[in-house]
């Protein structure tokens, strides 16, 4: 359905096969090593167990011991079955989608999962409609029907193309009728699903270990059997315990220094490999339109003006991710650079005729806010950047506040917050995903972003075309639209790195099109 080429590109392979081994060259093949968890360090802890509460990174655990209809098996761009033998539209409008389970299908407890579960899992996101979770994903979903046990319809009240690709997200993932009440998430850290692995034990913020699910049907090929997830606050602490050999493989949460490092004679000395994906991850600034000051179009445009988004990308982040002047990023049909054409270069003058032809002429108090454990550890550091440089302006008076992620959440979705920084990973590789989670009186922010042009015109314009190449004029006029608004202010489009021992294999293969990593891809080498 989608052209677009997401493959991953080996940028360093620093190997040193004569520190590794001597004589033969054969590395050790001791089975009982072999048979120990790969153990994967990243600073994005879920915030919650439970698929009906979460539009966020907890989807990176979600992934390997949840199943969902439809998913990415290595190398795909389009969505594939996975629990679904089969699915497709059945008709030539885009609005009833089909899918037909695979048989004998059970949950790691053994129940069955039947198209009751699916249609189950499905409604109760819908019923609980967490504010700022998955719910939103579900705009253009009428009704779902299970009219036998392997046969699940889902009914659309408007052409969606992309349909599928919302099934293949994490958010979607089929959970267990007797084990997730319908009307509310589930309690503790317990997790019955029918993903790849099962979740043995998890300590919140600490640590998730996953062993190899035995009632297990799907695409994935595990290349191990088990799996330890840790999760850091920081990336200093995480490369040090994979320098230490305390963990095997880092795939989320890699500073700048870090990364630069691993690249170079470092890497090379302490036999590290590191992988380099490309990224469709972002960085953004949320405007509450509540708040007095943040909620004015003219002191939202005037901080736009006055950022410095490649003094960011080089000062702080060591270019390791690049400048973004749009909402939808590089490499995705319909990507503009709309800030820039409109914003040119960061002007102090043009800001302050923007703020003065406003009647503002006194400097703007703001307070930003920025999470302590989400985005890795030069958050601060930006934050502090970006207070400098409006600071400086002599336009704006800012303050700095954070919050570990649980309780930064919590805070942006009660609307706490004037200014608020987020980071976004794709659901799925198109343009649509980057503008219709935003916009709408529901939306992944918990802050409405009401636009009638995008919701009401351009994105189901877009989504009547199953040829995504044809739908880049409404994507850019939906870009602009949000640029005139300035609710929105993209920073920085980042890469995405993988650090791991040598002894580790699989990492090129193991990133999805959002870049979540599929676990089962890594492997211990026993030989070269």
């Amino acid at each position: 359905m989608f052209n677009r080429k997401r493959g991953l590109r080996r940028v360093a392979a620093i190997v040193s096969i004569s520190s590794l081994a001597t004589g033969c060259g054969i590395l050790s093949s001791d089975s009982s090593k072999s048979e120990e968890p790969i153990v994967v360090g990243t600073t994005s802890a879920p915030s919650t167990l439970d698929p009906a509460a979460s539009w966020d990174g907890s989807w990176e655990l979600f992934r390997n011991i949840y199943q969902t209809l439809l998913s990415y098996p290595s190398g795909a761009t389009a969505p594939q079955p996975d629990a679904a033998e089969q699915c497709s539209f059945t008709d030539s409008t885009n609005q009833v989608y089909r899918c037909e389970l695979r048989e004998g299908l059970t949950f790691s407890n053994g129940d069955r999962l039947d198209a009751r579960a699916v249609k189950y899992s499905i409604d109760r996101i819908k019923d609980i409609n967490v504010n700022g979770g998955p719910a939103g994903l579900l705009g253009s979903l009428e009704r779902v029907q299970a009219p036998s046990g392997r046969e699940v319809v889902f009914h659309l009240n408007k052409p969606d193309a992309t349909f599928p690709f919302v099934l293949a997200t994490p958010a979607m993932s089929i959970v267990d009728p007797g084990d997730y009440p319908a009307d509310a998430l589930r309690e503790g850290n317990g997790v019955v699903g029918s993903g790849p692995y099962t979740l043995q034990a998890y300590e919140d913020g600490e640590r998730a270990e996953l062993v190899r699910n035995d009632r297990y049907e799907g695409f994935a090929e595990r290349h191990n059997k088990a799996v330890t997830v840790r999760y850091f606050k920081d990336s200093a602490g995480m490369v040090k315990a994979l320098r230490d050999g305390d963990i095997q493989v880092t795939y989320r949460g890699l500073a700048a220094d870090d990364v630069i490092a691993l690249q170079g004679q470092e890497g090379k000395e302490e036999n590290l490999q590191l992988v380099e994906g490309s990224g469709t991850e972002i960085s953004y600034l949320v405007f509450n339109p509540e708040d007095p000051w943040a909620g004015r179009k003219e002191v939202r445009q005037a901080v736009a003006q006055v950022i410095d988004r490649t003094m960011i990308a080089h000062r702080i982040y060591q270019d390791t991710v690049d400048p973004l002047f749009s909402m939808v990023p590089k490499g995705l049909t319909g990507h503009t650079t709309g800030f820039f054409d409109d914003y040119g270069d960061p002007s102090v003058p043009k800001a302050r005729r923007i703020l003065e032809d406003a009647g503002i002429t006194d400097p703007v108090p703001l307070t930003l806010w920025y999470t302590t454990d989400r985005y890795g550890s030069e958050t601060a550091l930006e934050f502090k950047e970006l207070k400098r440089q409006l600071d400086a302006s002599g336009l704006f008076e800012v303050t700095l506040e954070s919050r570990p992620w649980k309780t930064y959440v919590a805070g942006y979705q009660k609307g706490e917050y004037p200014v608020f920084g987020r980071g976004w990973s794709p659901d799925f590789p198109d343009a649509e995903n980057f503008i219709a989670p935003f916009v709408g009186r529901q939306n992944a922010l918990g802050t409405p972003y009401l636009s009638p042009k995008i919701t009401g015109e351009l994105l189901p314009r877009s989504r009547r075309e199953s040829d995504r190449a044809d739908v880049e004029r409404e994507f850019e006029q939906a870009q602009q639209i949000m640029v005139d608004d300035a609710r929105l202010l993209p920073l920085w489009q980042g890469k995405q790195y993988v650090a791991a021992s040598t002894d580790i294999s699989g990492a090129e293969q193991a990133l999805d099109p959002s870049t979540i990593m599929m676990m089962w891809q890594l492997e211990r080498k026993t030989s070269w």
